[in-house]
């Protein structure tokens, strides 16, 4: 070996393989220095945060860009409770007798919402400059893996959220309203399936997910998908909601950061709603148990019926079960597949909070949404 390689050691090798080079530092030994080796293809220098001046511009842009993407989202809800109050107000006006009927009620509520409050609400945030997060094929395994996980995650979370409503019944000394209960009860099928299962997941993959984690991601994978779960669960407006709303919200943007594509989490989120939305209380409306539960004595009119929409929900229940329990088992043995990468910009722990969550926009937005969940608490 050239004696010019002061701080390379050559590695004997077997048969055809090329000799490797080392480097590394020298350590005490017998006879001539032998070195700590490591080799030199995969050295990389650790990474560093910004410090001082430079950490100081990082956290005051990071600020900037935080507080108008919280501006955006916070008047695009002014916005959406101008036009939908406004237009309710006047149907309600105009014709008085739609308040009485649940799917009108819910139609002229639901319709301004989605034709002028998120359109408009989806303009704004545009206006916000984006990352662009390369597109990743999903396997349908996968897409299943997921789904199952999607569920559980809102099932255990949920229960959690009901305990949470309960216990501040109590507390209040009458039950907390709970509007997603009341329209799933009140309304007919085709009308949840429009606004529960087609409508809601649509636009809302659209502006929590597309919209909002475009432009987060800059500041890391985490920060965006923390950021998403957190303003999706205020934005549901009531407590029994926020829980499960917040954990969905996060697993289907890490979804969406890994895949770069809304449509995976858009059918991700149609078929949570549609079984917990949708199925439960179409099974309960098919066996005529909504009708029993206002009338004893139809009970013995269908009890045939009664019996069969027993079974079936006996069946719907233990398969709900057996998805909820084989998506947490899913969710512990894929658990390290949970990983989340820096953005272009880091910015250290100690930093991360105070930028994203403490400037006036998010605050803003984050400040109504809590009022209105309290409000609804004492209503």
């Amino acid at each position: 070996m050239d004696e010019s390689m002061t701080n390379q050691q050559q590695i004997p090798v077997q048969g055809n393989q090329q000799p490797i080079y080392m480097q590394g530092m020298p350590m005490q030994g017998y006879g001539q220095p032998v070195y700590q080796q490591m080799p030199i293809q995969n050295y990389e220098p650790p990474f560093q945060y910004p410090q001082g001046e430079e950490l100081q511009r990082v956290v005051k842009e990071g600020r900037k860009h935080f507080s108008k993407l919280g501006l955006s989202f916070f008047f695009g809800t002014l916005i959406i409770f101008a036009v939908q109050l406004g237009i309710a107000a006047l149907v309600q006006w105009l014709f008085p007798e739609v308040v009485e009927n649940g799917d009108l009620s819910l139609i002229v509520s639901m319709v301004p919402m989605y034709v002028i409050g998120m359109p408009l609400m989806m303009f704004l945030i545009s206006r916000v400059p984006a990352e662009n997060i390369p597109k990743k094929k999903m396997s349908a395994g996968k897409a299943v893996i997921a789904a199952m996980m999607c569920y559980s995650i809102m099932y255990c979370s949920n229960l959690i959220g009901t305990g949470i409503t309960l216990v501040l019944g109590i507390l209040k000394g009458s039950a907390v309203n709970n509007e997603i209960q009341n329209i799933a009860t009140s309304t007919g099928t085709g009308v949840r399936i429009l606004f529960m299962v087609i409508c809601a997941p649509i636009f809302e993959e659209l502006i929590f997910r597309k919209l909002l984690v475009d432009r987060a991601v800059r500041y890391g994978e985490g920060t965006a998908v923390v950021l998403s779960g957190l303003m999706f669960g205020l934005f549901h407006g009531n407590i029994s909601q926020f829980i499960y709303a917040t954990t969905i919200g996060m697993f289907l943007a890490f979804i969406y950061v890994k895949t770069g594509n809304i449509k995976y989490t858009i059918i991700l989120h149609m078929i949570v709603n549609f079984i917990g939305g949708v199925l439960g209380v179409w099974i309960l409306e098919w066996a005529g148990y909504t009708d029993m539960l206002t009338d004893p004595a139809a009970i013995e009119a269908n009890l045939g019926r009664a019996v069969a929409g027993l079974l079936v929900m006996l069946a719907y229940v233990f398969c709900l079960i057996g998805i909820v329990i084989a998506g947490f088992v899913l969710l512990i043995v894929f658990r390290k597949k949970f990983k989340v990468y820096r953005g272009k910009i880091a910015l250290p722990k100690g930093k991360r909070f105070t930028t994203v969550i403490c400037n006036l926009g998010i605050i803003l937005f984050c400040v109504f949404w809590i009022g209105r969940i309290i409000q609804l608490v004492f209503v």
